[in-house]
């Protein structure tokens, strides 16, 4: 088995009975904030498409690439499909024009031609993802392969079953905003940060020991960021606190709890794996000599993909929308039908539109999103608990494009900064991802049987009994839960827990149930 590392969460693997490439992504994402690192826009993208398979894991814009699927993917692959609960990536696949589909059943294995074998695990909360994320398990003539990306399994213990894996790609950095949009001092956003950063290795670190793979190759991260406005995300600058380590910040991290079987993939670099264990890498440049001069591929980068932003900047405006009414009438419908995420956010959402591409700039308009309420409206004065501030212009593209998920484009660009009263709140993000019907339908119905489900089965920590299943997203917290004193952390997402009352501590809502013995 030949692994063709392509970019970011993106590989080709390449057997005698077929080829499958994943999560091909080149183009800029989300606002044009995010681009792979290093760089994989040079490889030869006509040859590396032409194959028998196409995965995408889900439709995170870092993984699933419009644009370059369109061109470059070869359109007589079949799409092997994770089991979604709604319709959305094979929808938006067909209008690429890939026509082959294998529609998976989650955790189970199909058997392809010539005996290659696949099995993709779909995770499918509200929260998982774009209403998504997956895992694909490859298995051919005696090799297996777990590709994990980004996705975030309560345990691995399916793909153990199914025999030793021999290759383990998996995600080691950040993929989110915070803490960097808060609206904090520096130093607690550094101390946040560096929380954050801790948490993402000891998950990584959990997981690596969960499979014992051969080999584990760190991907599905970091981006880079290109535009001047977003240049301090990089982690170039020494900031204990930034959460974008790259692959060989891993490989110092994975030495110091003894991982001696980390393989980074650049674009370009291939590894040959074999039944006995072995596995022979050749890279296209040295990587030690390749991470030393990251700021300087940054640099470059930066100076060659200006045109792009600047292009990309320029289709953002739209001043002839009106930007008050036309999210009435997307938005208040979908309050009107919301149980548990209106509830769950509890209050007003405002947001204050800037003249700028972000957070800076003079306020143009405020209005809120006003749950109680189930109306949108303009901002009155009101105390609120949780407050956004972007560019007036992003939003207008988003209304002008008719984009259903803030989270996969607003948010996830950084483009804006966040001020919250008191705890996270899930349900003001889970909301603005599903700005459609179809979503909206499925959240609350995933919310309802999750808010009804009974968990019966306990575990012991000390003299704490705490029931087995996390409530957030039911990690198993036998082996994620950390107790220390009277809290209980779970380190699958790091939501923390006060035993003695049962309060959430880290997000509005899911209390657990805990008991001492007297």
């Amino acid at each position: 088995m030949r692994i063709t590392g392509t970019g970011h969460a993106s590989m080709r693997i390449d057997t005698a009975a077929g080829s499958i490439l994943c999560d091909p992504w080149v183009n800029p994402a989300y606002f044009a904030s995010w681009f792979p690192f290093p760089d994989n826009s040079r490889l030869d993208w006509e040859t590396l498409g032409n194959v028998d398979y196409l995965y995408v894991s889900h439709l995170h814009r870092d993984h699933f690439d419009a644009e370059h699927l369109k061109r470059f993917i070869n359109k007589k692959a079949t799409v092997l499909l994770p089991e979604y609960p709604t319709s959305q990536l094979e929808d938006e696949l067909r209008e690429l024009g890939f026509t082959s589909f294998l529609r998976t059943k989650s955790d189970e294995v199909h058997e392809l031609d010539g005996g290659l074998k696949i099995m993709i695990q779909a995770l499918i909360s509200p929260t998982d993802g774009p209403i998504g994320d997956s895992s694909l398990w490859v298995e051919h003539d005696g090799i297996r392969v777990l590709n994990q990306n980004d996705a975030r399994p309560t345990d691995l213990s399916r793909f153990n079953e199914l025999g030793h894996v021999h290759a383990h790609m998996l995600q080691f950095s950040g993929a989110i905003w915070y803490p960097m949009v808060y609206e904090l001092p520096d130093a607690a956003k550094t101390a946040f940060g560096k929380q954050k950063r801790d948490r993402q290795f000891d998950r990584t670190w959990r997981y690596i020991d969960d499979l014992k793979a051969d080999h584990v190759f760190p991907i599905a991260g970091p981006p880079c960021f290109l535009d001047d406005e977003l240049w301090q995300f990089n982690d170039i600058f020494g900031d204990e606190g930034n959460i974008f380590p790259d692959q060989a910040v891993f490989l110092e991290e994975y030495a110091k709890v003894g991982g001696t079987n980390g393989i980074v993939l650049l674009p370009g670099s291939v590894t040959s794996l074999t039944a006995a264990g072995e596995a022979e890498t050749t890279h296209p440049v040295p990587v030690d000599e390749f991470f030393a001069n990251k700021q300087a591929h940054l640099e470059e980068m930066r100076e060659r993909k200006a045109p792009i932003i600047a292009a990309e900047k320029a289709s953002w405006r739209h001043p002839e929308i009106d930007v008050l009414g036309e999210l009435k009438k997307r938005i208040e419908p979908l309050l009107e039908e919301s149980i548990y995420m209106a509830q769950g956010v509890g209050g007003p959402v405002r947001f204050d539109f800037t003249d700028s591409f972000g957070p800076t700039g003079e306020i143009l308009e405020s209005i809120v999103v006003d749950f109680p309420g189930k109306q949108v409206r303009p901002y009155a004065g009101e105390k609120v608990r949780y407050r956004f501030k972007t560019g007036r212009a992003l939003v207008e593209h988003l209304i002008h494009i008719d984009e259903g998920d803030w989270v996969n484009s607003l948010f996830l660009s950084c483009r804006f900064s966040a001020a919250r009263i008191g705890q996270y709140n899930e349900f003001v993000y889970a909301f603005f991802k599903c700005l459609s019907e179809e979503r909206l339908q499925y959240a609350e119905g995933w919310y309802d049987e999750h808010e009804k489900a009974v968990e019966a089965e306990d575990t012991q920590f000390g003299d704490w009994t705490v029931q087995r299943r996390c409530p957030h997203l039911k990690a198993d917290l036998s082996r994620f839960g950390v107790v220390d004193g009277n809290v209980l952390t779970c380190q699958l997402h790091g939501w923390k827990f006060d035993l003695p009352s049962g309060r959430c501590l880290t997000s509005v809502g899911h209390k657990i149930r805990a008991s001492k013995t007297e």
